[in-house]
């Protein structure tokens, strides 16, 4: 599960990048120094780590986002669920209700979500 999970800072990285993708690095380099206070060298470093995880490529100095941010957190959804209810998502509603209550809004949007998985099977 160690490739579907971000550290606090990879995630504000991750989010910087996501915001403003493509984007040229040495314009990634000001942002993170403006917003985190990093040297280019941390910014680099960060960088290749998150390459190396398959989110993001780098490619003749333009950083592209591989994976969406909504791909990458439904994929990290998917992992939780599979780690902690057996891949079971009726248990993870289960779970996730008996702490509080669905909105009738809640409701209808789940339901419409299992009506087009219904129409996309």
């Amino acid at each position: 599960m160690q490739e579907n999970k971000l550290g606090y800072m990879e995630g504000r990285f991750a989010e910087l990048i996501w915001e403003h993708a493509p984007i040229r690095t040495g314009e990634l380099v000001k942002l993170c120094l403006e917003q985190f206070d990093w040297k280019r060298t941390t910014t680099y470093t960060m960088l290749k780590r998150l390459c190396q995880r398959g989110l993001f490529t780098n490619e003749n100095g333009t950083v592209q986002a591989l994976l969406t941010k909504e791909e990458f957190y439904g994929r990290q959804s998917e992992q939780f669920v599979e780690d902690t209810f057996g891949g079971s998502l009726p248990a993870f509603i289960a779970a996730f209700t008996k702490s509080r209550s669905l909105s009738d809004q809640e409701v209808e949007e789940i339901q419409r979500l299992i009506n087009e998985s219904r129409e996309h099977r």
